[in-house]
């Protein structure tokens, strides 16, 4: 049953990938020479931006006509002897489940089925801060195109591409706060007011010629086509279940994900073609009936459209935080855009395209060295050299701050020797400490590291002597001080769990235990105590100076003292320290402030923060970047942007390099330098980051963990042997990659020669 007529659709082309296509032709092979035959192809994109065009190519795009797509699929309905209804709502659902095997509900964004049936599929729908329209223009475009520019009311995209000989898809898009200072929604609102608007097909003609005009030289004389052409939001749609009884979901019913991925109709197709495969290859016999076809449906799709949905997430917030990047250079621009999903990286498109890499790594080096960075030489985005203050760091990569609990009475030993010495040894431009506490109090554990005594200052010197005579690395170090979330056991002796004996009392801005009926209850901080801790911070300080660390860094995130000042999910001060951003914020930059005046002035200073607490009412995204200006004003050098672990509720929103929109959206708003962290695990990642401009600096944890010499290594799998990626001298000769066991590739040469002749060891049986 379809409610519109045969050839009613609501745009102009569909693009399908070729995983896609290679489905479909499995499935049905007529159809897929059908589709073949129409298809529009290209393998480039073109970036306008700023008055210049940057091309990237080998993409590999097929796009045809969405109405020759109906009447593809419709002529093969007919031929299987398939009945269709057009114009015809479905019946009651409840009947379709009581008279047939199986209902599938691909009835769209707005789907009446799974709001019938809400309390089994449990769905969430999330609306976005952009505003959007299909149209159509006669103009064929050379290549999947994206035109981005400044208007006089913000920043207005355009995606288009060919969908046959004749004509385009042309979808503009911009910010909410754009499309209403344009005067969209006025418009809008006024063409709803109108009860002739609701006959099927009326399009915003007054808003599609502003359209036109602004984009009057891309569309270069051309015809704009419209077709129920409107502004739309676009919503996210997600399912906990997809199927319930014979009911099963498909397509923009089950999921959405934003057409700057790829289109709902793909997404459909595939759910189709799965759906289709399980119910051959699973019983549907009773007493099973379709139950074990449709989960292994939902099975089989459910991770191919979360990580799609992931993807397109990444895309649509790109294109929701676009003014940001506005003062990017073409090529980085046309670099950041190519990447933002996260699913096309440096490498992929190096295999794609390899000359536009080579580009951007010239245009980078270039700008590396406009900047004062370092010589200006091409190498790989990673072992660019970046400065901070009178520190120059040889590459890109650092080694995070790790808590390693081996500490006794604060006293760093061999251990951290070891593992300090060893992380420089391998290659990483600066090596960081873990949170040394300023006082034996602020330990977070018995076993962490502190720096409130001179034996301690002994300690470190040892390691940073052999760091600077021994490696070209810098070694940080990071300050802090645990608040409430102090006296607790080692990390593999229970994570967050008080002592079983000997805890101390722990402190914090509010009276609130960070494990309700678990962790003691802090005692709310008084002003002469506050002031007491801030000595104790710039005592460290100077103790950090004579220890020899290049670079001081302060923990202002994950909970800890600073931290908890700063959320007002542990912060509920009645004082000047409690209340708006401005006052939670002033303690911790009074602390910033003081440590700042006793480190050398030619030293940088940073600054930890949690850019989310990931919880409602917590700090959020734009309270981050307002958090990262109050320390960028206070002479912070960069912003370490990490997320979390203020509260035990918190919901994170894991995934590969999953925090680093929060310091793209700092630096490039604010203009300071950012270090970005959170599940980067691949020198690809990293490449992909800094030459996109998202992070001048990638902090590592659990990769240096698993390979001490991570970065060495990354240079050896880039074929990089110069600057930034220095080897030991004793370790020269192991530069090499050591060479593999058996493989299951090709037999050499003279081994078949000297086997013979292939043949078979068994016959097999012929009719």
């Amino acid at each position: 049953w379809e409610r519109n007529a045969a050839d009613d659709t609501f745009g102009f082309g569909v693009v399908f990938s070729d995983e896609t296509l290679g489905g479909i032709e499995h499935a049905d092979g007529g159809i897929h020479a059908a589709m073949e035959a129409e298809f529009a192809r290209w393998d480039d994109i073109d970036v306008h931006y700023r008055g210049q065009v940057v091309t990237s190519g080998g993409h590999g795009f097929a796009a045809m006509s969405r109405a020759r797509l109906l009447e593809i699929l419709q002529q093969r309905c007919r031929e299987l002897g398939v009945a269709i209804h057009f114009l015809t709502p479905a019946p009651d659902i409840d009947d379709l489940v009581a008279s047939h095997d199986l209902v599938v509900a691909a009835d769209g964004l707005s789907s009446a089925i799974r709001g019938r049936y809400a309390d089994s599929f449990r769905p969430t729908l999330e609306q976005r801060r952009c505003r959007y329209m299909w149209l159509g223009t006669s103009k064929v475009f050379d290549a999947f195109t994206f035109d981005v520019r400044e208007t006089p009311y913000g920043v207005m995209q355009m995606h288009g591409y060919p969908y046959d000989a004749k004509a385009s898809t042309f979808i503009v898009e911009m910010h909410d706060r754009v499309w209403e200072r344009a005067g969209f929604r006025a418009l809008a609102e006024e063409l709803a007011s109108d009860p002739a608007s609701l006959r099927p097909g009326v399009s915003d003609e007054r808003s599609i010629e502003q359209v036109r005009e602004t984009f009057a030289d891309v569309l270069d004389g051309h015809d704009v086509m419209a077709n129920n052409s409107r502004w739309i939001g676009f919503t996210t749609v997600r399912n906990d279940c997809w199927r319930r009884g014979n009911v099963v979901l498909l397509g923009d019913a089950a999921h959405t994900a934003h057409f700057s991925i790829g289109s709902g109709t793909k997404l459909a197709m595939e759910d189709a073609l799965a759906l289709a495969a399980c119910l051959h290859e699973q019983p549907t016999d009773p007493p099973s009936g379709l139950g074990g076809a449709l989960a292994a449906y939902e099975e089989e799709r459910r991770p191919v459209v979360l990580s799609t949905q992931r993807a397109a997430q990444a895309s649509l917030e790109w294109f929701e935080n676009l003014g940001q990047y506005m003062a990017q250079e073409p090529m980085q621009f046309a670099f950041n855009i190519m990447t933002r999903s996260r699913r096309v990286t440096y490498d992929n498109l190096r295999v794609r395209d390899h000359e536009f890499v080579e580009a951007a790594d010239t245009w980078f080096a270039d700008s590396v060295g406009r900047a004062g960075h370092g010589p200006g030489d091409v190498r790989p985005p990673m072992f660019q050299p970046f400065r901070l203050r009178d520190l120059t760091l040889v590459n890109r990569v650092i080694v995070s701050a790790m808590d390693m609990y081996l500490s006794n009475d604060g006293l760093a030993g061999d251990f951290h020797f070891a593992h300090l010495a060893g992380k420089a040894l391998g290659g990483a431009g600066l090596v960081m400490t873990e949170m040394v506490c300023v006082t034996p109090e602020g330990r977070i554990t018995p076993g962490c590291a502190g720096l409130y005594a001179d034996e301690h200052v002994t300690a470190f010197r040892r390691i940073t002597d052999f760091v600077h005579h021994q490696t070209d690395a810098a070694i940080g170090i990071q300050l802090g001080h645990s608040g409430r979330k102090g006296s607790t056991k080692l990390m593999w002796e229970g994570i967050d769990r008080p002592l079983d004996d000997g805890n101390w009392e722990v402190v914090a801005p509010s009276p609130l235990p960070y494990l309700p009926g678990v962790n003691q209850v802090p005692r709310e901080l008084s002003s002469a105590e506050m002031q007491a801790i801030l000595e104790d911070f710039v005592e460290a300080t100077r103790r950090a100076e004579a220890a020899g660390f290049d670079l001081l860094e302060l923990h202002c995130a994950h909970g800890y003292l600073l931290s908890s000042f700063i959320s007002p999910v542990t912060n509920k001060r009645t004082d000047e320290y409690g209340g708006p951003l401005a006052n939670r914020l002033r303690y911790p930059l009074e602390v910033f402030a003081a440590m700042r005046g006793v480190w050398p002035s030619g030293r940088p200073m940073t600054v930890r923060i949690s850019a989310t607490d990931w919880v409602d009412g917590g700090i959020d995204g734009e309270a981050a970047v307002e958090v990262a200006r109050a320390f960028q004003q206070a002479g912070a050098d960069a912003v370490d942007v990490s997320s979390g672990q203020v509260t035990p509720d918190e919901q994170p929103a894991y995934g590969r390099s999953f925090q680093t929109p929060f310091a793209d959206a700092i630096r490039n708003s604010l203009g300071v330098a950012t270090i970005a962290v959170g599940a980067i695990s691949s020198y690809d990642d990293v490449n992909s980051l800094i030459l996109a401009g998202r992070a001048d600096l990638c902090a590592l944890g659990r990769v240096h963990l698993y390979d001490p010499s991570w970065t060495l290594h990354a240079a050896v799998e880039q074929d990089y042997d110069g600057p930034g990626a220095r080897w030991p001298l004793p370790w020269r000769p192991g530069r090499r990659k050591p060479q593999t066991g058996r493989t299951d590739g090709p037999k050499p040469r003279l081994q078949l020669v000297r086997e013979g002749e292939t043949g078979v060891r068994h016959r097999r049986w012929r009719p």
